[in-house]
């Protein structure tokens, strides 16, 4: 019982740093959702990509410039598959998870729909991502470096 408890306290410490840095990122006006999200994963779960892995995430903010996908779901994508360093299935499996529990908080996954009346929610939107895409990848047993 205590080990469970001890991994659940790690988990929420680790979910909670990674959205702290992600919102940090977004708010700091120089990374907008997608690069904040992978900016703070890749920091957490993969240091060894240079930061220059960031910039694949350019094109993703804004749901990819066409108002779909939120850019934050889109960075947390990529950022899983950097982790899982091939593995599609099981980066399939997460990704899956993710845009699962995302639809359940948020109603949508679409942009367009999420920032209808502004986009003083994306910063939110981004941090909780986050968090949970480190969650998602600590429950696979990926430790932060």
């Amino acid at each position: 019982m205590k080990n469970e408890t001890l991994e659940k306290e790690m988990t929420a410490d680790v979910a909670s740093r990674v959205a702290d840095q992600a919102e940090g990122f977004y708010r700091s006006g120089k990374l907008h959702c997608a690069e904040a999200v992978l900016a703070a994963l890749r920091q957490n779960f993969a240091p060894q990509l240079p930061e220059e892995a960031v910039q694949m995430a350019a094109g993703f903010g804004g749901g990819s410039g066409a108002g779909c996908i939120c850019g934050a779901v889109s960075g947390g994508t990529m950022a899983i598959g950097l982790v899982l360093a091939g593995d599609k299935k099981a980066a399939a499996a997460l990704t899956r998870e993710l845009h699962t529990w995302f639809k359940d908080q948020y109603g949508a996954t679409c942009c367009k729909i999420l920032t209808a009346h502004g986009k003083k929610g994306c910063v939110n939107l981004t941090a909780t991502t986050a968090g949970k895409v480190a969650e998602l990848l600590l429950a696979q047993g990926f430790e932060p470096r």
